[in-house]
């Protein structure tokens, strides 16, 4: 008789090995200046880190994680033309009752999820820097869920350095973050519709998007170590302060247009035959003032200014509908 011939080590402990390895080379490509390819590889690569972890947990907690059909008593296992099982992807494992992922970083894996299906088919461009709060929470999550699923000993902690700045944003660098310029349509409209199916609190939520927002220090005790980055609590009185003069900076910093410039532009750009009266149609039809658009806002209460997001909208209207205003 054929003696079996056991593999080294549990498939666990490979699959766990895997992941820890796959989101290792996540982080390294992404904080890597050499690379251009960030996104796309970082996505992917926690994806594949993210599903193997959930492999490892099912496979301890002893939890069927492969597709199956009952077939009278006993169980059918689907498999691939080449006879290889077929285990659950990532988005299965999320579904599962029996999943150990909280609703906020579930939120933030499905996000990727469908990044993903988006950038495969496409080359992206300036999605990095967009889209990094997203990325640094899922780095963050993988971290405290290895740790508490499977050990401390295995946490990644020490590999998720902040990368050192070279140089400091300049206000036309600011301005092109803020408006997205060159990000795929479908993309954005990606981002849009999926933040738009999250409350208040969802989008919020640090396991969702790790955001943090830096402001120089100008005084220090002399005599300690100066670290680059300070943290404070966000329920502390001091982060209060600061978001709130964040929020009255970010308003006040952003480029306001009443509708008569809007349409001024537009005539200045080759479409005469654009009016305030096509303007209000369209701002009408796209429900544009509605807050969660953030195409504009209410300036003292009286008149509707809008963003440099709406210019582009109606530019972009005008050019599809060019024979109309020319």
């Amino acid at each position: 008789m054929r003696k079996r011939i056991r593999r080294v080590g549990s498939i666990k402990s490979e699959l766990l090995k895997k992941s820890r390895e796959a989101a290792l080379a996540a982080v390294q490509i992404f904080n890597n200046p050499n690379i251009s390819f960030k996104s796309e590889s970082y996505v992917v690569l926690m994806i594949i880190a993210w599903t193997y972890l959930l492999h490892a947990y099912f496979r301890d907690q002893k939890i069927e994680y492969r597709y199956w059909q009952q077939n009278g008593k006993r169980r059918q296992f689907d498999k691939t033309k080449h006879g290889a099982y077929k285990y659950w992807e990532l988005e299965r494992c999320l579904n599962d009752a029996k999943s150990p992922i909280d609703k906020d970083t579930a939120n933030n894996l499905r996000f990727l999820i469908g990044l993903r299906h988006e950038i495969e088919h496409q080359m992206t461009t300036r999605i990095d820097d967009i889209l990094s709060a997203r990325f640094q929470a899922c780095g963050l999550n993988y971290n405290e869920y290895i740790k508490k699923l499977f050990g401390a000993d295995n946490g990644i902690e020490k590999h998720l350095s902040f990368s050192l700045q070279f140089s400091t944003i300049s206000t036309e660098q600011k301005e092109l973050l803020e408006e997205h310029p060159g990000l795929p349509a479908n993309i954005q409209g990606y981002i849009k519709d999926f933040d738009a199916e999250l409350s208040d609190d969802e989008f919020s939520n640090p396991h969702y998007a790790y955001r943090i927002l830096f402001i120089p220090k100008t005084a220090n005790r002399k005599g300690q170590a100066d670290r680059v980055i300070e943290f404070v609590k966000s329920d502390s009185a001091l982060a209060e302060a600061v978001n709130k003069e964040y929020a009255v900076i970010k308003e006040t910093e952003k480029k306001k247009y009443l509708p008569k410039q809007v349409v001024d532009l537009m005539k200045a750009e080759g479409y005469p035959g654009f009016s305030v009266h096509y303007h209000t149609q369209l701002w009408q039809s796209l429900d544009a003032k509605n807050a969660a658009s953030g195409y504009g806002t209410l300036v003292a209460g009286k008149a509707w200014h809008w963003y440099d997001r709406w210019v582009d909208v109606v530019r972009k209207h005008c050019r599809d509908n060019n024979e109309q205003y020319l």
